[in-house]
Protein backbone atom coordinates (compact mmCIF):
# COMPACT_ATOMS: atom_id res chain seq x y z
CA UNK A 1 0.00 0.00 0.00
CA UNK A 2 1.17 3.32 -1.12
CA UNK A 3 0.59 6.26 2.00
CA UNK A 4 1.01 9.75 2.22
CA UNK A 5 -0.86 11.83 4.48
CA UNK A 6 -1.47 8.86 6.61
CA UNK A 7 -3.75 7.75 3.65
CA UNK A 8 -3.42 4.84 1.38
CA UNK A 9 -3.33 6.05 -2.30
CA UNK A 10 -2.96 4.90 -5.92
CA UNK A 11 -1.73 6.37 -8.61
CA UNK A 12 -0.40 5.32 -12.33
CA UNK A 13 3.30 5.22 -13.32
CA UNK A 14 4.00 7.34 -9.71
CA UNK A 15 1.71 9.76 -10.42
CA UNK A 16 -2.17 11.02 -10.41
CA UNK A 17 -2.62 10.07 -7.04
CA UNK A 18 -5.77 9.05 -5.62
CA UNK A 19 -7.13 8.41 -2.21
CA UNK A 20 -7.92 4.94 -2.20
CA UNK A 21 -8.85 4.73 2.28
CA UNK A 22 -7.52 4.52 5.57
CA UNK A 23 -4.81 1.91 5.73
CA UNK A 24 -5.12 0.01 9.09
CA UNK A 25 -8.93 -0.70 7.71
CA UNK A 26 -7.48 -1.80 4.55
CA UNK A 27 -4.66 -3.62 6.21
CA UNK A 28 -7.40 -5.30 8.53
CA UNK A 29 -9.77 -6.49 5.67
CA UNK A 30 -6.73 -7.58 3.40
CA UNK A 31 -5.40 -10.36 6.18
CA UNK A 32 -8.87 -11.39 6.91
CA UNK A 33 -8.84 -12.24 3.07
CA UNK A 34 -5.90 -14.14 3.26
CA UNK A 35 -2.85 -11.84 2.45
CA UNK A 36 0.63 -13.13 2.89
CA UNK A 37 1.88 -10.09 4.04
CA UNK A 38 1.47 -6.31 3.71
CA UNK A 39 3.90 -3.72 2.85
CA UNK A 40 3.29 -0.03 3.64
CA UNK A 41 5.28 2.73 1.87
CA UNK A 42 5.53 6.38 2.83
CA UNK A 43 5.99 7.53 -0.55
CA UNK A 44 6.65 10.77 -0.09
CA UNK A 45 8.69 10.73 3.24
CA UNK A 46 12.15 11.25 1.38
CA UNK A 47 11.25 13.88 -0.50
CA UNK A 48 9.53 15.82 2.55
CA UNK A 49 12.88 14.56 4.65
CA UNK A 50 10.63 13.20 7.54
CA UNK A 51 10.33 10.12 9.32
CA UNK A 52 7.98 7.51 8.45
CA UNK A 53 4.28 6.20 9.76
CA UNK A 54 5.34 6.62 13.02
CA UNK A 55 1.87 7.24 14.28
CA UNK A 56 0.58 4.46 11.82
CA UNK A 57 2.59 1.54 12.71
CA UNK A 58 1.28 0.44 16.26
CA UNK A 59 -1.93 0.84 14.90
CA UNK A 60 -1.30 -1.53 11.93
CA UNK A 61 0.46 -3.85 14.49
CA UNK A 62 -2.85 -3.88 16.73
CA UNK A 63 -5.10 -4.82 13.95
CA UNK A 64 -3.24 -7.54 11.99
CA UNK A 65 -1.29 -10.74 12.61
CA UNK A 66 0.40 -11.17 9.34
CA UNK A 67 3.54 -10.11 8.66
CA UNK A 68 4.29 -6.36 7.39
CA UNK A 69 6.75 -4.15 5.79
CA UNK A 70 7.17 -0.62 6.36
CA UNK A 71 9.81 1.76 3.79
CA UNK A 72 9.98 5.01 2.81
CA UNK A 73 12.45 7.83 4.54
CA UNK A 74 14.09 5.13 6.71
CA UNK A 75 17.83 6.30 6.52
CA UNK A 76 19.69 5.46 9.83
CA UNK A 77 19.75 2.47 11.93
CA UNK A 78 18.27 4.13 14.65
CA UNK A 79 14.55 5.18 11.82
CA UNK A 80 15.15 1.22 11.42
CA UNK A 81 15.00 0.14 15.05
CA UNK A 82 12.43 2.43 15.71
CA UNK A 83 10.12 0.98 13.28
CA UNK A 84 11.36 -2.97 14.45
CA UNK A 85 10.16 -2.22 18.20
CA UNK A 86 7.26 -1.15 17.69
CA UNK A 87 5.42 -4.49 15.46
CA UNK A 88 6.77 -4.14 11.93
CA UNK A 89 8.34 -7.61 10.87
CA UNK A 90 10.65 -5.95 7.44
CA UNK A 91 11.80 -2.67 6.83
CA UNK A 92 12.18 -1.28 2.98
CA UNK A 93 14.80 1.11 2.00
CA UNK A 94 15.14 2.49 -1.02
CA UNK A 95 16.62 5.84 -2.02
CA UNK A 96 18.84 5.43 1.50
CA UNK A 97 20.51 2.29 -0.07
CA UNK A 98 21.80 4.61 -3.05
CA UNK A 99 22.98 7.04 -1.13
CA UNK A 100 24.30 4.92 1.32
CA UNK A 101 25.12 1.24 0.40
CA UNK A 102 26.64 0.47 3.37
CA UNK A 103 23.72 1.54 5.87
CA UNK A 104 22.45 -2.14 3.91
CA UNK A 105 25.68 -3.99 5.79
CA UNK A 106 24.65 -2.01 9.02
CA UNK A 107 20.97 -2.83 8.96
CA UNK A 108 21.94 -6.56 8.12
CA UNK A 109 24.20 -6.64 10.76
CA UNK A 110 22.38 -5.06 13.47
CA UNK A 111 18.41 -6.82 12.58
CA UNK A 112 19.59 -9.57 10.65
CA UNK A 113 19.05 -10.15 6.27
CA UNK A 114 15.26 -11.44 6.89
CA UNK A 115 14.34 -8.03 8.09
CA UNK A 116 15.80 -5.86 5.13
CA UNK A 117 14.22 -5.46 1.96
CA UNK A 118 15.68 -3.61 -0.86
CA UNK A 119 13.16 -1.89 -3.06
CA UNK A 120 14.16 -1.21 -6.46
CA UNK A 121 12.19 1.05 -8.55
CA UNK A 122 13.44 0.65 -11.84
CA UNK A 123 12.41 2.23 -15.38
CA UNK A 124 13.64 1.45 -19.01
CA UNK A 125 15.87 4.27 -20.37
CA UNK A 126 17.18 3.91 -23.91
CA UNK A 127 16.51 0.58 -23.36
CA UNK A 128 18.39 -0.22 -20.06
CA UNK A 129 17.01 -0.92 -16.97
CA UNK A 130 18.08 1.92 -14.28
CA UNK A 131 17.58 2.69 -10.61
CA UNK A 132 15.30 5.74 -9.72
CA UNK A 133 15.10 7.32 -6.71
CA UNK A 134 12.93 9.85 -4.76
CA UNK A 135 9.98 7.95 -5.40
CA UNK A 136 11.05 7.60 -8.96
CA UNK A 137 11.42 10.94 -9.87
CA UNK A 138 15.37 10.97 -10.21
CA UNK A 139 17.38 8.64 -12.35
CA UNK A 140 20.45 7.29 -11.33
CA UNK A 141 23.40 5.65 -13.45
CA UNK A 142 23.12 2.30 -11.65
CA UNK A 143 22.01 -0.38 -13.79
CA UNK A 144 18.96 -2.86 -12.12
CA UNK A 145 20.49 -5.88 -12.46
CA UNK A 146 24.19 -4.96 -10.66
CA UNK A 147 22.42 -2.89 -7.95
CA UNK A 148 20.72 -6.02 -6.84
CA UNK A 149 23.33 -8.12 -7.00
CA UNK A 150 25.28 -5.49 -4.85
CA UNK A 151 22.65 -5.08 -2.69
CA UNK A 152 22.58 -8.40 -1.73
CA UNK A 153 26.70 -8.73 -1.11
CA UNK A 154 25.95 -6.19 1.72
CA UNK A 155 23.27 -7.94 3.43
CA UNK A 156 19.96 -7.14 1.81
CA UNK A 157 17.17 -10.46 2.67
CA UNK A 158 15.10 -9.36 -0.36
CA UNK A 159 14.63 -7.46 -3.51
CA UNK A 160 11.43 -5.75 -3.94
CA UNK A 161 11.37 -4.52 -7.46
CA UNK A 162 8.85 -2.24 -9.16
CA UNK A 163 8.41 -1.01 -12.80
CA UNK A 164 7.53 2.30 -13.30
CA UNK A 165 6.58 1.85 -16.87
CA UNK A 166 4.10 -0.87 -15.81
CA UNK A 167 2.93 0.49 -11.96
CA UNK A 168 -0.81 1.10 -11.95
CA UNK A 169 -1.09 0.20 -15.53
CA UNK A 170 -3.22 -3.07 -15.19
CA UNK A 171 -1.02 -4.49 -18.02
CA UNK A 172 1.34 -6.49 -16.63
CA UNK A 173 4.69 -7.20 -14.81
CA UNK A 174 7.85 -6.78 -16.38
CA UNK A 175 8.79 -9.85 -16.58
CA UNK A 176 11.98 -9.20 -18.62
CA UNK A 177 13.30 -7.50 -15.81
CA UNK A 178 12.17 -9.31 -12.97
CA UNK A 179 13.51 -12.55 -14.74
CA UNK A 180 16.46 -11.26 -15.19
CA UNK A 181 17.34 -9.74 -11.57
CA UNK A 182 15.44 -13.11 -10.10
CA UNK A 183 18.65 -15.14 -12.31
CA UNK A 184 21.21 -12.57 -10.78
CA UNK A 185 20.71 -13.39 -7.20
CA UNK A 186 20.09 -15.88 -4.69
CA UNK A 187 17.27 -14.32 -1.96
CA UNK A 188 13.80 -13.75 -2.85
CA UNK A 189 12.40 -11.20 -5.51
CA UNK A 190 9.17 -9.91 -5.00
CA UNK A 191 7.16 -8.18 -8.21
CA UNK A 192 5.52 -5.48 -8.04
CA UNK A 193 3.47 -3.29 -11.08
CA UNK A 194 0.89 -4.04 -13.73
CA UNK A 195 -0.60 -6.81 -12.23
CA UNK A 196 -4.42 -6.31 -13.58
CA UNK A 197 -5.10 -10.17 -14.12
CA UNK A 198 -4.88 -13.38 -12.37
CA UNK A 199 -2.50 -14.43 -15.39
CA UNK A 200 -0.51 -12.14 -14.91
CA UNK A 201 0.39 -13.45 -11.74
CA UNK A 202 1.07 -16.63 -12.65
CA UNK A 203 3.33 -15.65 -15.83
CA UNK A 204 5.55 -13.55 -13.40
CA UNK A 205 5.78 -16.79 -10.63
CA UNK A 206 6.78 -18.85 -13.53
CA UNK A 207 8.55 -16.88 -16.63
CA UNK A 208 9.19 -14.31 -14.56
CA UNK A 209 10.92 -16.04 -11.73
CA UNK A 210 10.08 -13.85 -9.29
CA UNK A 211 9.61 -15.37 -5.35
CA UNK A 212 6.51 -13.67 -4.52
CA UNK A 213 3.95 -10.98 -6.62
CA UNK A 214 2.82 -7.45 -5.04
CA UNK A 215 0.19 -5.50 -6.12
CA UNK A 216 -2.61 -3.24 -4.93
CA UNK A 217 -5.08 -1.78 -7.55
CA UNK A 218 -6.58 -4.77 -8.47
CA UNK A 219 -7.31 -5.55 -4.75
CA UNK A 220 -8.11 -1.64 -3.51
CA UNK A 221 -10.87 -1.26 -6.75
CA UNK A 222 -11.69 -5.01 -6.12
CA UNK A 223 -11.34 -6.46 -9.10
CA UNK A 224 -9.87 -9.58 -8.10
CA UNK A 225 -10.40 -11.14 -4.22
CA UNK A 226 -7.21 -12.70 -2.94
CA UNK A 227 -8.98 -16.20 -1.87
CA UNK A 228 -9.86 -16.67 -5.89
CA UNK A 229 -6.91 -15.44 -6.76
CA UNK A 230 -4.76 -18.39 -4.61
CA UNK A 231 -7.13 -20.73 -6.04
CA UNK A 232 -6.23 -20.05 -9.53
CA UNK A 233 -2.87 -19.72 -8.80
CA UNK A 234 -3.05 -23.45 -7.06
CA UNK A 235 -5.27 -24.91 -10.21
CA UNK A 236 -1.92 -23.57 -12.62
CA UNK A 237 0.59 -25.58 -10.35
CA UNK A 238 2.28 -22.43 -8.80
CA UNK A 239 2.84 -23.34 -5.17
CA UNK A 240 0.97 -20.55 -2.79
CA UNK A 241 0.87 -20.08 1.12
Amino acid sequence: MDIQNGRTVKGINFVNIKDIGDPVELAANYAAMGADELVFLDITATEEKRKTLSALIPKIAQHIKIPFCIGGGIASVEDAAYILSHGAHKISISTAAVRNPQLIKELSDQFGKKRIVVAIDTKRINGTWYVMINGGKLATDKQTVNWAKEMEALGAGEILLTSMEQDGTKDGFAIDITRAVAEAVQIPVIASGGAGTMAHFAEVLTAGKADAALAASIFHYQEISIPELKAYLNKEGVNVR
